[in-house]
């Protein structure tokens, strides 16, 4: 049994990470009583929906297929085992994880694991992507650790 992606369904599963971060993030700016916890999040969901837009581009012109050596089955585990472990890795988990999160710090906290994930997610994508997909998830990579940047920040000032 082979577990393949096409760059298709990577780039589905990044949009949908990215819309998933950008809820949760929308969701957590309402719900804090700190300013700067608040436009933080804002200016993180805000960041995430230009994401979407980045990765919706790359879907739009995506090849069939990334290219040798990268059909085998290990490599569609490895994947599979990245996508399953997100924090984001579906709608039910996120919502579920907005309605747990009892303090600030705490948000911040799963906003930094999420941004981690995103970023070895995004640079596994990258490293097969190639050409003008692999620049543009290359800026979104960076983005990703601003926000943890952002995030790590924060979290010390909690």
């Amino acid at each position: 049994m082979s577990i393949a992606f096409s760059p298709a369904e990577l780039y589905n599963i990044a949009i949908a990470v990215e819309r998933r971060g950008a809820a949760f993030y929308d969701t957590l700016a309402r719900s804090s009583q700190n300013d700067l916890v608040r436009q933080s999040f804002l200016a993180l969901a805000a960041m995430e929906h230009q994401h979407i837009q980045t990765f919706q581009k790359m879907l739009a012109s995506a090849p069939k297929t990334f290219g040798e050596g990268f059909e085998d089955e290990e490599y569609g585990a490895y994947f599979k085992a990245l996508v399953d472990s997100s924090v984001f890795n579906d709608d039910l988990a996120t919502s579920e994880l907005v309605t747990k999160v009892d303090s600030d710090k705490e948000a911040v906290e799963i906003g930094i694991g999420a941004e981690k994930d995103s970023i070895l997610f995004y640079e596994q994508i990258q490293d097969i992507a190639g050409g003008d997909a692999a620049e543009s998830i290359g800026k979104i990579i960076s983005e990703e650790k601003e926000h943890l940047r952002k995030l790590a920040e924060i979290k010390t000032k909690l």
